[in-house]
């Protein structure tokens, strides 16, 4: 009969229950800190996107902690006024309007002495009256509004001290498929309302503002995001996971959904480093012309040059004085000639007020030279 060795048994066991601990101790590491080689041996389990998951909420939080209390809300307040309006069931009736405050955009502090960056299209009416309301509830009035002809972006300048300002990041950098955070005014009503997404496009060009606000334009190469972006958030700052502004959230695009934009924060800086040492914007040169560009295919169906056609000369523009006319097709303006790629506004961007530029221009099939000196635009 044969005879147990239980020494060596017991021994057999303990060297299982160690290969056991450890085979069990590695998938617990695998899970917290990703040992790949065990990926094979055991699959993965929702514990690894339950953690990533806490963190996402965990940087989403401590970014609105850190940051909601220096992101305001802008209100606006246009006189009283009574207008007439008809109804075909009740003929004419009288309608009051305005002289109630309604929130109308965002913005965030950047001083601790009171300076507050928002939209342009925010603050377009001059007419009105504004004020910034923090996240505690008080309320200031606007008592300075400095607006950036370049830019859509301006300057709110309150009486306060002690704000925090958020602190600025770097849009140079920026991934597609990055996290980001948005907070400001949805809608006009809901305030400070914090919203996730990505970063889904770079490079984009769009128009701001609407015609409820009373101003649009054209802007180039802001950011894209996925990020709830609603009327009322405009001016507000868009974060990245560390809470530093990498855009300033301009517009929405209508009639889609998940698609917001904001102006990268590296624009604004370039243009808050003039702003804080002389008090203004840089100035932006001014020609005057109201223009459409010919592209290549427009030019030849046409037997006219690429370039600039003038549809409108601005009175008492520098246009005006260096004799363009309506109808006139400025094909170069020094050595530069104009095409689809290479528009009017471009090149005028790159001069300065003051600079004088010879337009060759393109009329009643003959070329000729035309000398112009550039002035400040002024809105």
């Amino acid at each position: 009969m044969a005879r147990f060795n239980f020494k060596k048994i017991a021994i057999g066991i303990a060297i299982a229950l160690v290969i056991l601990v450890i085979l069990g101790g590695g998938v617990v590491a695998d899970r917290l800190w990703g040992f790949k080689p065990l990926d094979r041996l055991f699959p993965r389990t929702g514990f690894r996107i339950d953690q990533r998951i806490l963190t996402e909420e965990s940087v989403v939080i401590n970014v609105a902690e850190e940051t909601s209390g220096s992101v305001v809300t802008v209100s606006m307040q246009t006189p009283q006024r009574t207008v007439l309006q008809f109804s075909p069931f009740g003929g004419f009736s009288q309608k009051v309007e305005g002289g109630t405050p309604q929130d109308i955009g965002t913005g965030f502090v950047i001083s601790s002495d009171g300076l507050i960056v928002t939209n342009k299209h925010v603050v377009a009416n001059t007419g009105a009256t504004y004020k910034v309301v923090t996240k505690d509830g008080k309320e200031y009035d606007a008592k300075e509004i400095s607006r950036d002809p370049a830019n859509d972006i301006a300057i709110i300048k309150i009486e306060a001290s002690g704000l925090k300002p958020l602190e600025l990041g770097d849009s140079a950098g920026l991934k597609v498929g990055q996290f980001v955070i948005a907070i400001g005014t949805a809608l006009g009503e809901f305030r400070h309302t914090v919203t996730t997404g990505v970063i889904s496009g770079l490079g984009r060009g769009i128009t701001a503002g609407s015609g409820l606000e009373g101003y649009v334009e054209k802007l180039d190469d802001v950011i894209q995001t996925d990020a709830a972006i609603n009327p009322g958030n405009s001016g507000g700052p868009l974060l990245n996971s560390a809470g530093q502004v990498i855009g300033v959230n301009v517009a929405v695009a209508q009639g889609a959904q998940n698609i917001g934009f904001a102006l990268p924060i590296n624009i604004v800086k370039e243009a808050l480093i003039q702003f804080k040492a002389t008090g203004k914007f840089p100035a932006k040169p001014y020609l005057g012309v109201q223009y459409q560009t010919i592209d290549k295919q427009t030019a030849i169906l046409n037997s006219v040059p690429q370039g600039a056609y003038v549809v409108d000369v601005i009175a008492a523009s520098p246009a005006e004085a260096a004799g363009v006319k309506v109808g006139d097709i400025i094909t170069k303006i020094g050595e530069e000639e104009l095409s689809d790629k290479t528009t009017l506004a471009d090149v005028i961007s790159k001069k300065k007020p003051g600079d004088a530029v010879e337009l060759e221009i393109w009329r009643d099939s003959q070329t000729t030279k035309l000398n112009v000196t550039l002035s400040e635009f002024s809105q």
